[in-house]
């Protein structure tokens, strides 16, 4: 035990709280809107820890959204298709993860402002595209972005542009992005430890923000309303956008 409360004691104790009220956030945001969490949680962590050590915390704080949100998704999305594309992404991480290992921290920390800032530009210009979706083409989506995840720590800019900009109901939309960005988010914590990224400190971190993360999302998935879509769209922008403003490597 005094090994593991040394490990974390790398971190300070402001920025565990700071984390753990970003956790909370993060977790609102994902049960509400169905994405989001680390779009607004990677740009601010990445400048208080390390990216890998905020990429493997953060995905063992996942493990709370298999109770409190993914329960209710999993009836609503097409299990053949959703499958193909966590296959898709388990394959193309680790690639991802030892660009994390090896690049420098800084462009690491503009990598992950630039993709969360080209998602919501993309998210708040209403871009759609018009292509027949198939099995190949979610492989595809897949690839990436087990890539990006990878590299990055942000499961979600790939594969919610792909969705959002689709012609899934918000409904089944919503759902695919729960049950795969909290699976590839699990899938990543086997493949850190790999690479030798998954270390105690972070382990600790992420089961104290799995607390607050999993109160975040059980209470955004009450939060929603379908009738309210502008809406939770609307909010979850703005926090994102405020996230990519306090994460810029320049603070």
């Amino acid at each position: 035990m005094p090994d593991l409360i040394a490990a974390l004691g790398a971190v300070a104790p402001l920025h565990i709280g700071i984390l753990m009220a970003l956790a909370l956030v993060a977790g609102a945001v994902y049960g509400f809107a169905g994405f989001g969490a680390a779009l607004i949680f990677m740009p601010v962590a990445s400048g208080l820890v390390p990216v890998e050590f905020a990429v493997a915390a953060f995905s063992v704080s996942a493990l709370a959204s298999m109770v409190t949100v993914v329960p209710q998704a999993l009836p609503d999305i097409d299990r053949r298709a959703v499958a193909v594309m966590i296959a898709a992404a388990s394959l193309s991480a680790s690639a991802g993860i030892w660009v994390m290992r090896v690049a420098d921290v800084t462009l690491l920390r503009w990598a992950v402002v630039l993709v969360t800032a080209v998602t919501l530009i993309a998210l708040v210009s209403g871009w759609r595209y018009q292509a027949q979706v198939n099995l190949r083409m979610r492989g595809l989506v897949g690839v990436m972005t087990g890539f990006v995840g990878g590299a990055t720590g942000l499961m979600g800019p790939v594969m919610v542009l792909f969705q959002l900009a689709g012609q899934d109901s918000v409904r089944r939309s919503r759902a695919t992005a729960v049950v795969f960005l909290t699976t590839t988010s699990l899938i990543l914590l086997p493949l850190l430890y790999l690479q030798g990224l998954l270390t105690a400190g972070a382990v600790i971190l992420g089961l104290l923000m799995l607390i607050p993360y999993g109160l975040g999302s059980w209470a955004g998935r009450l939060m929603l309303r379908p009738e309210r879509e502008a809406l939770y769209r609307h909010v979850s922008y703005g926090l994102i956008a405020v996230a990519i403003v306090l994460g810029l490597p320049i603070w």
